[in-house]
């Protein structure tokens, strides 16, 4: 499996037994989704390994404590210690409205109301306190905060970010 084709669910924070069970960070808005998988992808070295899981439950609200499969003893565990998890693309669970992942929004065009299309989201920018949509126009890079009260709509089907942006935040770039 390709990093690409996944989404990134947490990692493997710390032991909880001698017997290899571990605590997965689980990085949601919704742990309960995931209690039930059968296996998930954990990331050794550059590769996506398919661990499959023997039982799991939930944690104190956002772990998952895990028994994998293949992992038994305390050195096992170890082992797989920090690494992180995935899961395929398609187990995200859909989202409507203006709700959005981050990855879904890539290479959608950004239109204010009032200037028409701004340029194409090239990637998010989530290092900081506000998330910012990095915007390319021709050769210019554009930063767009991203705050509920910009955003009008999203547009699936056209591929559009439909927003309402104050009076100078674009003219500023260009």
């Amino acid at each position: 499996m390709r990093k690409e084709d996944c989404f990134y669910l947490g990692k493997i924070a710390k032991k909880f037994s001698f017997k290899g069970e571990v605590l997965v960070y689980l990085d949601t808005d919704e742990p309960e989704l995931y209690e039930n998988l059968e296996s998930m992808f954990v990331e050794c070295g550059k590769h996506l390994v398919p661990f499959f899981i023997e039982n799991s439950s939930l944690h104190k609200n956002d772990f998952l404590r895990v028994r994998f499969e293949d992992v038994k003893t305390e050195q096992e565990a170890d082992e797989i210690l920090g690494n992180a998890i995935y899961l395929p693309l398609k187990m995200l669970p859909k989202l409507s409205g203006n709700k959005f992942y981050f990855h879904e929004v890539i290479g959608f065009k950004v239109e204010d109301k009032r200037l028409g299309i701004v340029g194409e989201i090239q990637s998010i920018n989530d290092t900081s306190a506000q998330p910012l949509f990095e915007v390319l126009n021709g050769s210019v890079e554009i930063l767009i905060p991203m705050i509920d009260h910009f955003l009008v709509k999203i547009d699936r089907e056209n591929k559009k970010v439909i927003m309402d942006l104050p009076e100078g935040l674009i003219e500023m770039y260009l």
